[in-house]
């Protein structure tokens, strides 16, 4: 082990709502948590415009906003928040040690809170194109579209969200899914399909990002009838779900099909002392108050973990 390895005794995974929120549990039981923010301070939450249906904002926050309240309410009570990427974990002997891009952590407990990742297509031009036309962030991206033609890929709340966000900027928004049924709420589809600006392209799927320098159009093919046709666009943005961020503890943690970390309703691991919380461990919810509530319910549980260590090595 590196004597320049920083110890502690809670170390947390993602500054995400299940990673800040289990940061703010820990610090206010004196533990004096890192977190290590990992590529996207504020988690998938800081990508979205507007969150409605976070309690306590009435009238909606800021996805930037409540991640920002979120550090600031942790950091109050000592939690530290670090600008650095966790690159590999090792899990074969206490204190864990984790190694990050500025150096080592030795820690006696962990919390995992990677968050997920946005899929992608699979479809030839995607990736050559992403950045000049192709998205996974309306909210990032949205004002580079204004007075454009943009497409929205996806029918859950999230594709329902981004569509209505970059409705602000785009002259007009088309919305294609695959299927005929959307997953998103009720509220939000009355929403888009009363928005002047919104198109609906159903039972359809992308087959190829079509553009030299950038993109200029999709190739499209219904899912019923086979047909094919070309969609001219100047924008993409692709919201079909998430992949875990899970890779790091491939082989070391127990895990589903999909790659979500297995926890069980304490938030534990298989291995002692490693709790999970948010979006790596939850493929059911994926929602910023589901995951906060497991990032305060994993920091309770490794308090009551390392309590319980103490008492066992402290003097009868």
């Amino acid at each position: 082990m590196s004597d320049s390895a920083k110890h502690v005794k809670v170390l947390i995974l993602g500054a995400g709502p299940a990673g800040l929120s289990a940061a703010l549990y820990a610090a206010r039981a004196e533990l004096e948590p890192i977190v290590l923010t990992g590529m996207q301070l504020g988690g998938q939450a800081a990508l979205t415009h507007t969150i409605e249906n976070y309690p306590g904002f009435p009238e909606g926050v800021g996805g930037i906003q409540l991640g920002e309240l979120f550090q600031k309410q942790a950091e109050r009570f000592g939690a530290k928040v670090e600008f650095d990427l966790a690159q590999a974990v090792d899990f074969s002997q206490r204190p864990y040690k984790v190694t990050a891009d500025s150096g080592e952590y030795l820690a006696d407990s962990l919390i995992l809170a990677t968050g997920a990742n946005p899929l992608h297509l699979e479809i030839p031009g995607e990736e050559e194109l992403t950045g000049r036309g192709v998205s996974y962030c309306a909210t990032c991206d949205g004002w580079f579209f204004k007075d454009k033609k943009v497409v929205i890929v996806g029918g859950g709340d999230s594709a329902f969200e981004e569509a209505l966000f970059i409705t602000r900027y785009a002259s007009s928004v088309t919305l294609i899914h695959r299927r005929e049924e959307f997953r998103a709420s009720v509220l939000l589809q009355k929403r888009a399909k009363e928005h002047p600006k919104m198109n609906f392209i159903l039972n359809t799927v992308v087959t190829e990002v079509v553009g030299k320098e950038k993109l200029e159009a999709l190739k499209l093919k219904d899912v019923k009838t086979g047909a094919e046709s070309t969609f001219e666009t100047d924008g993409l943005f692709i919201f079909i779900g998430h992949a875990p961020n899970s890779q790091m503890f491939k082989s070391k943690l127990e895990m589903s099909e999909l790659g979500y970390v297995k926890v069980n309703d304490k938030m534990e691991t298989s291995v002692p002392g490693v709790f999970a919380a948010g979006e790596i461990a939850d493929p059911t919810f994926r929602q910023v108050v589901t995951s906060a509530g497991m990032g305060a319910a994993a920091a309770i549980q490794a308090t009551r973990f390392l309590e319980a260590e103490e008492s066992a090595h402290s003097p009868a």
